[in-house]
């Protein structure tokens, strides 16, 4: 456990009225340096005055200037009521020097307390957010929502961590402590470069890079329609079996976090067939599309696993708009320009099997297990729709047929959408070689003033 947050190397801004200090310090145990902004909750409950705010947007330009990740602890109640529109102004003014800095450094917020009204927001600016388990968060609170809606709600199920774990994704991680908050950055932050313009550090490992890896493919059922747990592939795959998941309890049917392969740190996304069948449905879409959008704007290589029968089908689903977020996942793998590799490990099918880093999505590797079953859709599927006037024997002998001569990757290979068709056992030693090789990979971006992401 980590005492907090090493002393401070230089003073930024010493601490002002809404209680708001600033600092580039060290991490623990020679950890990465940091801009570290920290808003104090004892004073005036952490309400934000116009020089408050000045102190963090003051921070994240030097964040920005000395290419330093910048870190946030939040405790705020809002801006500060008493200080009228000059409070509003200067949170305006934080929160556009933060927007600034996406893309440049990265950046984290530690909820520690409240965050409440614009200090919420700016949480949803950063790229992670650790809350600790007793903090919140929300834009209006219990009182603003009961006498809008009449609805009588209570301060953790409208904003607790839990909520923000499981329903609104805010969450990226939710521990116990401020300590277990500052453990948790700085696993983090050992998998991501300080600033854009630089490259992952190589991660010290002592796991041999071609290890075999043949207790991956014993993890998969011996029935299609079996489940999993996928996170057990990626523990087994990554260098001493370590994972750090990241909103592990939002849109589980998907998998995102980090590890390091060969001592290459890599983003995995995974499909997790242990939920909703490792269909993607728009949290996922959500989810899947900012995580590699991240790693994409800082350079860390992609490995992605596929197991998906494709889209969760439903009214409700279509009509909050699956087209526009299944089309977020699509725009971030497109144009994402760092390495990328995909493992097929089961089912691929229809839209889905383009969505997850196809080879016509323009991946550099794309490998197949001996068990990927690659097609519009499988084979039940297909005789529904193709076999409806069909006897049951003569449906069973159509899926039976299907399942031969389709559901397998050999066809995909013959035709160059599958680079390999590879054993469990060498995904290991093939995805650490093809990060190796990949490191210098580097694409000509578009010219023009920035990509219109689909929302």
């Amino acid at each position: 456990m980590s005492s907090g947050p090493s002393p401070h190397l230089v003073d930024l801004q010493h601490a002002v009225p809404g209680a708001a200090s600033a600092s580039v310090r060290a991490l623990p145990d020679g950890g990465r340096t940091v801009v570290w902004v920290s808003i104090d909750p004892s004073v005036h409950t952490g309400a934000l005055s116009a020089e408050a705010s000045g102190v963090i947007a003051n921070a994240a330009s030097t964040a920005l200037a000395q290419r330093l990740p910048l870190v946030l602890q939040m405790a705020s109640s809002g801006a500060d009521i008493l200080g009228g529109i000059p409070a509003l102004h200067g949170w305006g003014q934080a929160a556009r020097a933060i927007a600034d800095c996406s893309g440049v450094v990265p950046m984290v917020t530690i909820v520690a307390g409240p965050a409440v009204s614009g200090p919420a927001l700016l949480i949803g600016l950063s790229d992670f957010v650790i809350m600790t388990a007793s903090s919140y968060a929300f834009v209006s609170g219990p009182t603003m929502v009961a006498e809008f809606t009449g609805i009588e709600v209570g301060t953790d199920e409208l904003g607790g961590t839990d909520a923000h774990a499981r329903q609104s994704g805010v969450a990226s991680f939710v521990v116990g402590s401020l300590d277990d908050a500052v453990d948790v950055l700085g696993h983090l932050l050992s998998f991501l470069p300080g600033h854009v313009d630089d490259l992952p550090a190589r991660i010290a490992t002592g796991d041999d890079p071609a290890r075999d890896t043949a207790e991956a493919g014993e993890v998969l059922p011996a029935t299609a329609t079996g489940s999993y747990d996928v996170r057990t592939v990626v523990r087994i795959l990554a260098d001493d079996g370590d994972f750090l998941e990241v909103r592990e309890r939002w849109a589980a049917n998907v998998v995102t976090g980090f590890a390091s392969i060969g001592g290459e740190p890599v983003g995995v996304v995974a499909n997790q067939p242990m939920v909703l069948a490792g269909t993607l449905d728009i949290p996922a879409s959500q989810k899947a599309a900012r995580f590699v959008a991240f790693c994409d704007a800082f350079n860390i290589p992609l490995l992605t696993l596929v197991d998906t029968p494709g889209f969760y089908p439903g009214k409700d689903l279509e009509w909050r708009g699956m087209i526009r977020h299944g089309g977020q996942l699509v725009f971030a793998y497109a144009r994402a320009t760092v390495p990328r590799v995909s493992v097929i490990l089961r089912k691929s099918y229809g839209g889905a099997y383009i969505v997850m880093d196809s080879k016509t999505m323009g991946n550099d590797l794309c490998l197949a297990w001996p068990t990927a079953e690659l097609a519009v859709m499988g084979a039940g599927q297909a005789a529904a729709i193709l076999q409806r006037r069909a006897s049951d024997e003569e449906r069973a002998a159509y899926e039976a047929d299907y399942t031969e001569r389709l559901l397998n990757p050999w066809i995909a290979a013959e035709r160059g959408y599958v680079d390999a068709v590879i054993e469990p056992g060498e995904t290991r030693r093939e995805v650490a070689a093809a990060l190796s090789m990949l490191r210098d990979k580097r694409e000509v971006l578009a010219d023009r003033k920035h990509d219109n992401t689909p929302l």
